[in-house]
């Protein structure tokens, strides 16, 4: 097994990181906290959050205030306002984040392979065509090659343009 040194991912890892309880009803209940969680835009029904452990850089992800882990109780205009910012959020990353693709997934329940499966959340990954290296497809490891706040700077300055 080959190991990449990322000191910042202990966080991640370590208990004292995690607050208590859900961690995006945590998110959900500190507006006056946003910029230093990463939340790109907010409403009354739901949230729209840099993922900090992103899969690709500009990877972010659309919550609902509601504390749910049920997509089917979801209450309809909750999901339709999901699925708008979902669009805007694909528009956001193709024409003002340049990507060429953007993957948009759920993971309902952690057999479905949740990191926080106690309340729903809605993925938004920007694909480009060379994002997928030897050390991707060899090494089973992902290299995030920009700064996370400098994207998050980014993409924050641009939703306000594109969330509506």
């Amino acid at each position: 097994m080959e190991y990449l040194y990322a000191p910042w991912r202990s966080e991640y890892i370590t208990e004292e990181s995690k607050p208590k309880g859900c961690v995006f009803c945590n998110i959900s209940s500190h507006s006056e906290d946003d910029e230093k969680l990463h939340v790109l835009f907010r409403d009354d029904l739901c949230f729209i959050i840099m993922n900090r452990y992103p899969y690709t850089p500009g990877h972010f992800m659309i919550i609902p205030h509601i504390h749910t882990d049920s997509l089917e109780t979801l209450p309809p205009e909750i999901w339709l306002r999901m699925s708008r910012y979902a669009q805007q959020g694909v528009d956001m990353l193709k024409n003002g984040f340049g990507a060429e693709g953007v993957n948009i997934g759920m993971n309902l329940g952690a057999a479905a392979g949740a990191g926080i499966a106690e309340h729903i959340h809605l993925h938004l990954v920007p694909r480009f065509s060379r994002d997928n290296n030897f050390i991707t497809t060899i090494g089973y490891t992902r290299v995030y090659s920009v700064d996370f706040n400098k994207i998050y700077e980014k993409l924050r300055s641009m939703s306000r343009k594109y969330f509506k």
